[in-house]
């Protein structure tokens, strides 16, 4: 078996293979645009092929930034578009693509990598734990009522930014700078969310409402006429509303637009597709049982490849000093290190001091932006906790300003 790089003529045959490992046919011919693979960076692709050189597996990589807690933005690797055919598994092309794309991810000088599992189970002996979740929101239209928030009840109270704004109906197709330009807003303050590159929108790469598929846009303008949230929607069989995704500077953005959608006529229910699984959403109806969570599902899953730079790029929101020590066993890598935090701020160094934790380096990753608790992956014999009181220092080194959460899909 070769594994060699591709380029932007091998783009065809790259999605012919993917397709074939999956058992799809492709929607269209490559030529056409608007398609997932037109965001394609075919000098990252990667190809498997067997000794009569025919292609065997895939791998893509994205170049992209994801925002860790403390709002640091860093450059990191978005994996996509792994495969091997049905008649080459079991013989370790897996294996072998994801140990040379580790490689060209650190000789690119980064330390992260992303992606977006098929199956739990694959990914995880790769050194990837999941880090972001998300759920589904479903309100039936007759419960929708949004209550008076009770620090507002008073008659004296001021009104919000998002009361003092208005929200306009426009069509994905006349819009696409807006939703840029918004998203890009969202993103640089959320932890856990990517970037999406210019070419992604201009391609329609992707789904909706990134795909150039019909939607209708409600955008939300605050007082000064600048653009600070949308939510992309249609309207399907029975009249269910289904939001692809709602994007806000703030709550009380996010509120204004789901009250927009929740009130729309002539719909039975409406449906948010990606909501945070701790988003105040279902605290704001009148009927709280009125929200119901369902497809609870991890969704960015992170690979941690330099322990050092990756812990001290995060902002930190506790002081504490914490040793850990961290095995990475596809890499065949093992170290032990210091961790102090002071201030908002991290230092990692090397030690040979006993350890506090002991851990794997997936369940660093899954611990890294703060959406999980150390605490819950110790009482899940994932780590290890050396002393009493370590797990608790843990849960409030790394907790976050705000839960992580990932929109893009890649």
């Amino acid at each position: 078996m070769k594994i060699r790089p591709t380029a932007d003529e091998d783009l065809e045959v790259f999605v012919d293979t993917i397709h074939t490992a999956f058992g799809h046919f492709p929607e269209a011919p490559v030529a056409d645009g608007g398609r997932w693979w037109s965001a394609l960076e075919m000098d990252r692709g990667l190809l498997a092929l067997s000794e009569d050189g025919r292609p065997v597996g895939t791998a893509a990589a994205y170049s992209f930034e994801l925002t860790l807690p403390g709002r640091h933005v860093v450059p990191v690797t978005g994996v996509s578009a792994v495969g091997v055919l049905p008649s080459h598994r079991r013989r370790g092309v897996l294996g072998a693509l994801m140990r040379r794309q580790l490689s060209e991810v650190r000789a690119r000088g980064e330390f992260l990598s992303v992606l977006l599992a098929s199956e739990a189970p694959i990914y995880g002996r790769f050194g990837y734990g999941p880090a972001t979740f998300t759920t589904r929101l479903t309100v039936p239209r007759h419960r929708a009522a949004l209550a008076v928030p009770r620090s507002r009840a008073s008659a004296d109270a001021p009104a919000s930014a998002a009361d003092s704004g208005t929200v306009e109906v426009l069509r994905r197709s006349g819009c696409g700078g807006v939703l840029e330009e918004v998203y890009d807003r969202y993103r640089r303050a959320q932890p856990g969310a990517l970037s999406r590159p210019h070419r992604w929108w201009a391609l329609g790469a992707g789904q909706a409402p990134v795909s150039s598929s019909p939607r209708y846009i409600a955008v939300h303008r605050d007082a000064d006429g600048v653009a600070d949230g949308y939510a992309s929607y249609s309207i399907g069989e029975g009249g269910t509303l289904t939001v692809d995704e709602t994007i806000a500077v703030d709550d009380a953005v996010f509120t204004a637009l789901a009250r927009f959608v929740l009130g729309h006529d002539l719909v039975s229910q409406v449906v948010f597709r990606h909501v945070p699984p701790e988003h105040p959403l279902r605290w704001r109806l009148a009927d709280f049982r009125a929200g119901e969570v369902g497809e609870y599902a991890d969704w960015l899953w992170v690979r941690l490849l330099d322990v050092p730079r990756a812990l001290t790029a995060r902002g930190w929101f506790a002081d504490g000093d914490l040793v850990l020590d961290v095995d990475d066993p596809f890499l065949g890598e093992h170290g032990r290190y210091q961790l102090t935090v002071r201030e908002g701020r991290a230092a990692c160094v090397p030690t040979d001091r006993q350890p506090d934790l002991s851990l794997d380096v997936r369940d660093l990753s899954s611990l890294y932006l703060g959406g999980i608790a150390p605490s819950t992956l110790v009482r899940a014999g994932h780590v290890r906790a050396r002393h009493p009181g370590t797990a608790a220092l843990a849960d409030a080194l790394f907790r976050t300003e705000r839960p992580p959460h990932c929109l893009h899909w890649f």
